[in-house]
């Protein structure tokens, strides 16, 4: 008997849901609450698969989260794992201006990748679902913060939601 597919969107978020983090992820990521941390991450890599699937770069709205996810990176197994169970492939990370000629998107400007990042979210956020990244280095302390306008997330989502009407 065969087995279906489960969504793409589906599929990442249970791996995000079900994730582990060893403290190894944390060790260079001093900030606190690391729950909303974690929350953040989790977010993040949910944010990542239709992205992957859709061929496009997202930006990092978060330096703690980015930290954390440089941790999970280095703990290689588990990562790789996690990817294989969420993504069906290896997430690879380009830092700025270190990706492949051949990723589409990798080079536009970082307020255009995190434009991608908000739609992204939409397409994977659970309904009423509060999306955390956006404020979170602010929340947390970091001392240069980065993070996306509120504002902006609000247009971007709003524009969302009115092609999603028209289709």
């Amino acid at each position: 008997m065969r087995r279906k597919r489960q969504d793409p969107t589906d599929q990442a978020n249970s791996a995000a849901a079900s994730l582990e983090l060893p403290s190894a992820v944390f060790r260079t990521c001093p900030w606190q609450p690391r729950a909303l941390i974690e929350t953040g991450l989790r977010q993040w890599l949910r944010c990542c698969a239709p992205a992957l699937r859709d061929g496009q770069v997202i930006g990092m709205p978060s330096r703690a989260v980015d930290e954390a996810w440089h941790g999970f990176i280095l703990c290689t197994a588990r990562y790789s794992r996690f990817c294989e169970q969420a993504y069906g492939r290896y997430l690879h990370h380009h830092p700025e201006g270190s990706a492949p000629a051949d990723i589409a998107g990798a080079d536009d400007p970082i307020d255009v990748q995190l434009g991608r990042t908000v739609i992204a979210w939409s397409l994977v956020a659970e309904s009423g679902e509060h999306c955390v990244l956006w404020d979170l280095d602010e929340k947390v302390g970091v001392d240069h913060p980065w993070g996306v306008n509120l504002e902006r997330v609000a247009a971007i989502q709003a524009a969302v939601t009115t092609l999603d009407r028209g289709r």
